[in-house]
């Protein structure tokens, strides 16, 4: 299954840059990080808890194994852009907040260069790549409007509390998602999906199989 934006989506507007570094935003930044870990994921934008504007969360798990060269790192970046991007592109498995009980294969650029601020509005540049990189650009890409599955070759449900492993990130085998590595388990064929209703939980659009 591959979906492509629907029209009447709110969540597709772009979200504002931040020009105000107070203590509303500390608060919203904290906010991102408790509801990020209490998932449990990697990752989370503004819009996800209901507050356009630029910002995104990352914490990666302390499992180099699983997550690669960025692996127990913890990012807070405020107005990010991505200002280089590898021509090598990966496929990998990724789910989300938004779209819970989902997942799917989205083809990422291995390694990207981000440019933002941090939380005090203090000028910040990370390069990132294999899993750290995919996170940063799934991350992004909500401040633009665009969700995995605007991006996905395939998507299918998936089975919550397996416990089963994933394959690295950046193998196209990769199991895991967004939400976490190991929070996820295929249940069915993505072909068995046809005719199934993906609900955005940012701005409670459906977008159908």
């Amino acid at each position: 299954m591959k979906s492509s934006p629907p029209k009447t989506r709110s969540c597709g507007a772009r979200r504002a840059k931040v020009t105000a570094f107070d203590r509303d935003l500390q608060a919203l930044i904290d906010d991102m990080l408790e509801t990020m870990r209490a998932a449990p994921g990697v990752g989370l934008a503004a819009p996800q808890v209901g507050v356009s504007q630029r910002v995104i969360v990352i914490d990666l798990p302390e499992d180099e194994e699983v997550y690669g060269p960025g692996a127990g790192e913890t990012h807070i970046v405020v107005n990010p852009e991505i200002v280089k991007a590898a021509r090598e592109m990966v496929d990998g498995t990724e789910g989300c907040l938004s779209i819970p009980g989902y997942a799917g294969t989205v083809e990422r650029a291995e390694s990207v260069k981000v440019r933002g601020q941090d939380r005090h509005g203090k000028p910040v540049r990370i390069k990132a790549e294999g899993w750290l990189a995919r996170v940063f650009q799934h991350e992004i890409d909500h401040l633009d409007g665009v969700l995995f599955i605007d991006r996905a070759s395939a998507v299918w449900r998936v089975d919550e509390g397996s416990g089963g492993r994933p394959d690295a990130p950046g193998d196209r085998r990769s199991g895991g998602g967004i939400l976490s590595a190991r929070r996820y388990a295929l249940k069915t064929a993505p072909s068995g999906l046809e005719g199934a209703v993906l609900v955005c939980s940012d701005c409670r659009a459906t977008v159908r199989g």
